[in-house]
């Protein structure tokens, strides 16, 4: 295959061959784009037909989000899904007029064969041009037409809030966890609005349907029972059959809601998640440069999941008769397999009786394990996932007494301070890195927010200002660069190349959208500042919250968690003393097991100015370590107990 980058480049050059475009979109860890790789790009005969018929263009949907989400809106519209392999076929001017998604290389199934289809699409091209041509330009325009409005009367109120947790509750699986049937996605936006609920408004069963989802996420086949981590999503409803590959999001994302969860409740299978989660991204995501790495495949050998599941004969081969047997039993591994080809996935549905003897089999298993041909790794360093990663770990690594996890995080902020930040053009973010060098494509919106929130939560735990500058500045660019002028986004800036539409959604996807990240991080900004200009535009762009949170409250969790933080203040802490002081420490983690939504910590030291607003003006009582709780720069007494600022932060709710 003769593959182009996507580039003006390309496009000259299917305008000289005078060619259409076929533009295929993907990413490293989509099993289907490497089932469809191997059977037909990788022949001969169709590789040769694409080759001279065709200008082939690849694009990785994670370093040209803004690409995939023009096409997949596209696709959506022609087909009624979407999916990877993405197939897209494009006039010179970039305009679609044929879409799909994967193409088997003989007729399958009622679909037409790749060969089939390429042969059509030649003949339309060559025999009815203008008929081709117009379909594109009415495809343009219909997208273009769709909009995402923004409501003006301000973000979801306690009655829009309620009104979400009931619609969740709607689409909820008492009996499995989670939302909806299969496929099942962990549902991590979501969870963090309940949990937030849960704690402002002592809602029992927003509680309830976030503890019954984390538990049965927790105990089935999507999470590594060995090695700690969350595969992508469940084929099936009861969280039995993984779709292997393992996405930073994901697990960045999860990391924290488990952490919260913990925080919550002290759930003994949130401290186990959290704590295999952390090892496994320390372990396997980190790359030499200290940041982390997007994905991990599905398959090794070829083959979807051989890494990770178990016949009861391999667990007697590693652990012996009594040990494999009781593994087995444990670990919902049966004779006829769970998965595929007789293996089983490992679930851990009860705790063990022995917790002993399972930590020296789960050793033994993760060891032998080790020896197979492991998983491919994608790794690219993307800025927003890394954004999402480091505020995880930050967070989780102060609330567990975990100071390499912070370590981590500090590291992979200072990779992107020298390697993504500035790379193409003043304090702008470039997308992604591979090896220590800037990758070719600027930044997105979630790149900027989820940056920023990351930042922002290395501050709180490191009282280091810097961090809180540097999310200011981010979120400066992009509210002057992304903004639509309505009170929202754009997910490209106005300088960004042009596409045939400039992309813009609010709903939350696999991660948050750029919009809803942008719009958290200007909260925790404006309760650490207190500038109130940072919280107008939150305000303003968590209309949208409400907007989609009538639909689908899953399309808006990140929305609504924003909004609980404006319900609940966020309540702001500041504490006078410094992290030397183990009395300070003390009062800082308190601080920091605060459950009220979305609420802020700033560390001083005494008998210092600070340059964080919060900590002006806030005087040490008595040369004693002080915490002061305040809303909007509103403070109750301060206090130099760390049991009564624990009772101060707890019963801190609207």
């Amino acid at each position: 295959m003769d593959w182009w980058e996507w580039s003006a480049e390309a496009f000259d050059e299917a305008r000289r061959r005078d060619v259409p475009i076929f533009l295929s979109i993907g990413y490293s860890a989509c099993h289907w784009c490497h089932v469809m790789a191997h059977e037909s790009f990788e022949d001969q005969g169709i590789a040769e037909y694409l080759n001279a018929n065709f200008v082939s263009i690849k694009v990785d949907r994670e370093e040209r989000p803004d690409i995939d989400s023009v096409y997949m809106d596209v696709t959506v519209a022609m087909t009624g899904h979407g999916g990877w392999p993405m197939t897209v076929i494009l006039d010179h001017d970039a305009r679609p007029f044929y879409a799909g998604t994967y193409f088997p290389p003989t007729p399958r199934h009622g679909m037409p064969s790749f060969p089939q289809l390429l042969a059509a699409i030649t003949d339309s091209w060559t025999q009815r041009r203008d008929e081709v041509l117009a379909a594109g330009q009415r495809i343009i325009t219909a997208i273009n037409e769709r909009t995402t409005p923004v409501p003006e009367d301000g973000p979801p109120d306690a009655v829009d809030l309620s009104a979400a947790v009931a619609a969740a509750e709607r689409d909820f699986d008492a009996a499995q966890g989670g939302f909806g049937g299969a496929p099942k996605f962990p549902p991590s936006m979501l969870l963090e609005f309940l949990l937030r609920e849960s704690a402002r408004t002592e809602d029992a069963f927003a509680l309830a349907m976030a503890e019954r989802t984390l538990n049965a996420m927790a105990r089935g086949g999507l999470f590594d029972q060995l090695g700690g981590g969350f595969a992508r999503y469940s084929v099936d409803a009861d969280w039995v059959v993984p779709h292997f590959e393992k996405m930073l999001y994901d697990n960045a994302l999860l990391l924290r809601v488990y952490a919260h969860w913990w925080r919550l409740t002290g759930s003994a299978v949130a401290e186990r998640v959290v704590r295999q989660t952390a090892g496994f991204l320390l372990r396997e995501m980190r790359t030499p440069e200290g940041a982390f790495a997007s994905a991990l495949d599905a398959d090794s050998e070829g083959v979807e999941g051989l890494f990770y599941a178990w016949s009861p004969a391999q667990l007697v081969e590693v652990l012996g008769a009594d040990d494999g047997a009781w593994a087995a039993g444990l670990l919902s591994v049966t004779e006829s397999g769970t998965f595929e080809h007789g293996l089983s996935t490992l679930q851990l549905r009860d705790e063990p009786e022995d917790l002993q003897r399972w930590e020296q089999v789960r050793s033994a298993l993760f060891e032998a394990r080790a020896q197979r041909v492991r998983p491919g790794r994608d790794d690219k360093v993307v800025a927003a996932w890394n954004g999402l990663v480091i505020a995880a770990l930050a967070e989780a690594g102060a609330l567990f007494g975990e100071p390499d996890w912070i370590e981590a995080a500090l590291a992979a902020a200072d990779l992107l301070l020298a390697v993504h930040l500035g790379a193409h053009h003043g304090d702008r973010l470039c997308r992604t890195s591979r090896d220590g060098r800037a990758g070719a494509n600027d930044g997105v919106l979630d790149d900027y927010g989820s940056v920023a929130e990351g930042f922002l939560a290395l501050y709180q735990v490191s009282g280091a200002d810097e961090w809180l500058v540097l999310a200011g500045m981010l979120l400066d660019i992009a509210i002057q660069h992304f903004a639509d002028g309505d009170g929202g986004f754009f997910d490209t800036a106005d300088d960004a190349p042009a596409l045939v539409r400039r992309p813009r959604d609010a709903a939350d996807n696999a991660e948050p959208s750029g919009w809803f990240a942008t719009a958290n991080a200007c909260i925790t900004f404006a309760a650490l500042t207190g500038i109130g200009e940072y919280r107008e535009i939150a305000e303003r762009a968590l209309g949208a919250a409400k907007m989609l949170a009538q639909r689908s409250p899953r399309a808006a969790g990140w929305g609504l968690a924003g909004a609980s933080a404006l319900l609940a203040g966020p309540v702001e802490i500041a504490v006078i003393g410094t992290l030397a002081d183990p009395r300070a420490t003390n009062l800082h983690q308190v601080a920091l097991m605060s459950v009220s939504p979305g609420a802020v910590t700033a560390l001083a030291v005494a008998g210092e100015e600070s340059s964080v607003p919060l900590l002006r003006d806030r005087p040490a009582v008595d040369q004693l370590v002080t915490a002061y709780v305040c809303h909007g720069f509103v403070c109750q007494r301060p206090t130099t107990s760390a049991s009564e600022l624990a009772q101060l932060v707890s019963t801190t709710k609207e």
